[in-house]
């Protein structure tokens, strides 16, 4: 076992040696990907992240499969549930802007366990709603969990170089997701049926929520206690050791928000995770009311656009990784663009689709493009502006949610569900045409540019050789 080259600040490093290769220019972010190993600090920190967010989904959308025993049982219209599943989404944009500068600041560890165990709390009170007010009220304070998007991939960026951050951030942000489609499953097809065997209906959906609630609770207490914020430690430590500047939560939004490259990204992340969120709170209502099926029937077909994140996601950020060994930024751009542009024609083809089976087959390649997407826009993200990374990863993922009330409220508003479609394919397409914008200072763009001597020697030493950082197994402290 060989042993990190120590250097004069090797008493401020928690670990003596890494179970992955790392990148000491890049400070001893992972230059490769063991989904396998558990290790700290830097695959703990992944499997942490991307768990976290899968169980964030968990308690985020429990009750939406269940929407419609809900409306029956309250005696409320479709506007009234559409209301709610705004609320749901909108409670986490101000979040999303808030937590990416404080990530800058403290970290992500600490920030995600506090949501998580903060958001179980009103999901554990679902089954107290009487009217249409309190449900909105309650699914709004629960979409506050939505939030820890942020810190996923606040988390994996910390973690993961450059050459690999795109299949990082993809991977942690797709089985996060999974969320979304397993909870459409577990909650409407399984939980549901089990908990009707010996009570009422209503009063299954006003229990079964304390599951996912319980979970959540627990699983942002667990994580604090055995991640790192990053490879040399947790922040607190390495600020009182002096080996990390403070940082003003200010002045980090401020360079975030400034960057016109933000805000494009910002429109089409909306167009991605919003439409993705979109139809965590539609499609199960649409398949149930289109084709005639009941709640579990619906729940369970709903929930194939979720599962689509177990690959589809990570794929995204995968060909992102590789178009960038090829060509650069320009490579990346060039896959979002084009998985963008797929998305958009997707979504009008599946509103023209009136087979079940047929439609069932639209949705799976429609949600294959649309977390394919999702995965592209945060592998350019890290290279926006690397010292507020932090703000931007979150203005941009509070675009995902604003998209998603943009939609919602077309759903809500729009007599036919079809019309709304047709404006989220449109939208979709025509943010793809914003590609051709985006210019990352040192980076060619689409149409023209130049990459830095910096970025070319960056570029080639990653096509050349591996990093030479050895690798170890045995860690001087995992407490």
């Amino acid at each position: 076992m060989a042993e990190i080259d120590q250097g004069k600040d090797y008493e401020f490093k928690k670990y003596k040696t890494y179970s992955v290769a790392v990148d000491p220019n890049q400070g001893d972010k992972a230059s490769e990907i063991k989904l396998c190993n558990f290790a700290r600090p830097h695959m703990r920190a992944f499997h942490c992240s991307w768990w976290c967010f899968f169980v964030a989904f968990f308690i985020w959308f429990a009750i939406a499969p269940l929407l419609s025993e809900v409306k029956l049982t309250l005696g409320i219209s479709k506007q009234d549930i559409w209301t709610s599943n705004i609320c749901s989404v909108a409670g986490t944009i101000f979040m999303r802007f808030l937590l990416g500068p404080m990530c800058d600041k403290f970290g992500a560890r600490v920030l995600m366990g506090s949501v998580l165990m903060a958001a179980s709390i009103p999901c554990a009170l679902i089954g107290l709603v009487n009217s249409a007010t309190t449900l909105a009220a309650t699914r709004f304070f629960i979409g506050l969990g939505g939030s820890t998007f942020v810190m996923c991939q606040y988390w994996s960026t910390s973690m993961f170089a450059k050459e690999v951050v795109g299949t990082a951030n993809a991977l942690c942000g797709g089985w996060g997701n999974l969320g979304g489609g397993v909870t459409q499953l577990v909650m409407g097809s399984v939980l549901f049926p089990l908990f009707k065997q010996g009570m009422s209906p209503e009063m299954a959906w006003r229990t079964v929520s304390i599951v996912p609630a319980c979970v959540g609770f627990l699983t942002g207490y667990t994580i604090i206690k055995i991640a790192d914020d990053c490879p040399k430690g947790n922040y607190k430590d390495m600020k009182e050791n002096g080996i990390m500047p403070e940082v003003s939560a200010a002045a980090s939004f401020r360079d975030g928000a400034m960057n016109f490259n933000t805000w494009l990204l910002f429109i089409q992340y909306a167009c991605c995770f919003g439409v993705e969120l979109t139809m965590n709170n539609a499609s199960a209502s649409y398949f149930k009311s289109t084709f005639s099926l009941t709640t579990e029937s619906a729940a369970a077909i709903a929930s194939i656009f979720g599962w689509m994140n177990l690959f589809a996601r990570g794929l995204g950020g995968f060909l992102s990784d590789k178009m960038n060994a090829k060509a650069g930024m320009r490579g990346r751009l060039w896959v979002q663009m084009i998985l963008l542009l797929l998305e958009g024609v997707m979504v009008l083809i599946f509103a023209r689709t009136k087979s079940l089976g047929l439609s069932i087959f639209i949705l799976v390649i429609f949600s294959c493009m649309v977390q394919g997407a999702e995965g592209a826009t945060y592998g350019i993200v890290p290279y926006v502006d690397g010292p507020a990374t932090g703000s931007i990863s979150g203005i941009v993922g509070a675009g995902g949610n604003s998209g998603a009330v943009a939609f919602g409220l077309c759903f809500r508003q729009l007599p036919k569900s079809s019309t709304a479609f047709n404006i989220m394919g449109f939208s979709i397409i025509g943010s793809a045409v914003l590609t051709f914008l985006i210019n990352i200072k040192d980076h060619r763009n689409l149409i023209g540019g130049e990459d830095s001597a910096a970025v070319k020697a960056a570029w080639q030493r990653s096509a050349e050789t591996t990093l030479s950082t050895p690798a170890g197994d045995e860690f001087a402290d995992d407490a």
